[in-house]
């Protein structure tokens, strides 16, 4: 019973924090503005700019697979270890 109780109260916390997500658009507190613009960028990026990943932070994946096997071209930089 004991057990019981304990589940339905951890059921509950956890729907009741997976409604706590933001619905309102990102803006900065009143009386402050944005941070100072880059000096690279061309305009003030938007807050939604801002807090999207740029293509380093989040690259695309790309697997080239081998589908047979090919005869390696030569290589005039693949030179062996003097010495």
């Amino acid at each position: 019973m004991r057990r019981a109780a304990t589940l339905t109260a951890c059921l509950c916390a956890a729907l009741a924090l997976t409604a706590c997500g933001g619905r309102v658009k990102l803006q900065p507190r009143q009386g402050e503005s944005l941070p100072v613009k880059p000096e690279s960028a061309l305009a003030q990026p938007s807050v939604d700019q801002m807090i999207t990943p740029g293509p380093q932070a989040k690259p695309k994946r790309s697997d080239d697979l081998l589908t047979k096997s090919e005869e390696r071209r030569d290589d005039k930089f693949d030179l062996p270890p003097k010495g």
